[in-house]
């Protein structure tokens, strides 16, 4: 694994080699056996050297991921700190032009802007917020480990709760959320924050995990599904059609399976019988490895970008599926990536919160949805 050295951005590299391949072919063509050579040598310090594009660890499994990755672009480590450390949650404002995430642990939530490149405190403290989005106003939504609950953050600085309790029991502690276009917002509660101290306050889960839906006229509390371990990163389909979710119970429960899970969206407000839409299984040249999935976002072709980890060299950063299922990507990190959004101007940039570090790639695809 690659030392990490406090650094704001990664030096962006300009292709003097490669000049006999057409431009496209440079823009597009690149080797997933390139790739596995170089990836434990990636250095993101002040003084690393240039990368070569095609960038080898924008990897290529399947020929379908060819046109995602833009050959004269890097993996760019946009921020790193030794205080930082369990980044998550990243969510993008379009009208700030920010980014923001959490970090769980130190209880705070920091703003990386478009602009400069800057960063600094954006709210402190945080509730051990986890996943962050935006719903159709503007206005951010939470889930808060360390109080139990999914909140809304209002234009005047107010704090709205959401969600706080099902059935006059506490929730676990909410992970991730996503905003349908009806304005019903759906959460996962796995209940990591109430597990230990580290990440929230530590306290007995009082019910199931489950996945809800908030009503956004009644604000109606709803179980859609607790036919998974632990529910964990969420997203729908470019259509909201689909909704797929990553199931992370295997951190806990022996029979629960490495995968990301797929169900048909019903009536806009309820889920159709789940099944598995892709393992976390991958073949690597020392045997079969499965890490866990956790943030996952989908693009405008209906491609899943699932953040990964807890592997190692090789297969932590993220995987990308077709709709099909099937592995057809990877972008290769020197830490255990959390989660991923898509962002920028064009929503063709893709960021990654990673442990201690926030990543970002230019793909030639977009985000399926606002954040």
């Amino acid at each position: 694994m690659s030392r990490l050295r406090t650094a704001p951005e990664q030096p962006i590299a300009t292709p003097t080699a490669a000049t006999h391949l057409s431009r496209r072919g440079f823009l597009t063509t690149a080797t997933a056996a390139l790739a596995a050579a170089t990836a434990a040598a990636r250095d993101y310090g002040p003084n690393a050297p240039p990368v070569r594009y095609p960038d080898p660890d924008i990897v290529v499994l399947d020929k379908r991921f060819a046109k995602y990755k833009l050959g004269n672009t890097p993996i760019q480590r946009l921020y790193h700190s030794n205080k930082m450390l369990w980044a998550e949650g990243p969510a993008w404002n379009g009208v700030g032009k920010y980014l923001l995430w959490s970090d769980i642990p130190n209880d705070i939530q920091l703003r990386w802007l478009d602009d400069d490149g800057h960063v600094s405190v954006f709210r402190k403290p945080a509730g051990n917020s986890n996943g962050n989005t935006f719903d159709h106003q503007g206005r951010q939504i939470a889930c808060e480990h360390g109080n139990r609950r999914v909140v809304r953050y209002e234009y005047d600085g107010k704090i709205t709760v959401l969600a706080d309790k099902w059935q006059s029991k506490l929730l676990n502690a909410p992970n991730d959320a996503v905003v349908h276009p009806d304005g019903g917002i759906w959460f996962t509660d796995p209940g990591y924050g109430s597990l230990m101290n580290y990440e929230g306050n530590k306290g007995p889960l009082e019910i199931k995990e489950a996945v809800y839906r908030i009503d956004p006229k009644s604000g109606k509390l709803e179980i859609v599904t607790d036919d998974i371990f632990k529910p964990n990163g969420l997203c729908f389909s470019p259509d909201y059609k689909k909704l797929y979710i990553a199931d992370t119970g295997a951190s806990h429960y022996e029979k629960a399976p490495k995968n990301i899970k797929v169900w048909d969206v019903l009536d806009g407000v309820k889920l159709g019988k789940g099944k598995e839409f892709a393992s976390m299984a991958l073949k690597m040249k020392d045997g079969d490895k499965a890490g866990f999935a956790d943030g996952i976002r989908a693009d405008v072709d209906g491609n899943v970008w699932a953040s990964a980890g807890w592997v190692g060299d090789g297969y932590d950063g993220v995987h990308i599926f077709a709709p099909d299922g099937v592995r057809i990507g990877q972008i290769l990190l020197p830490e255990i990536c959390s989660n991923v959004c898509f962002g920028g101007p064009k929503r063709n940039r893709l960021f990654m919160t990673a442990s201690t570090s926030l990543y970002a790639v230019y793909v030639e695809t977009q985000g399926a949805h606002i954040t």
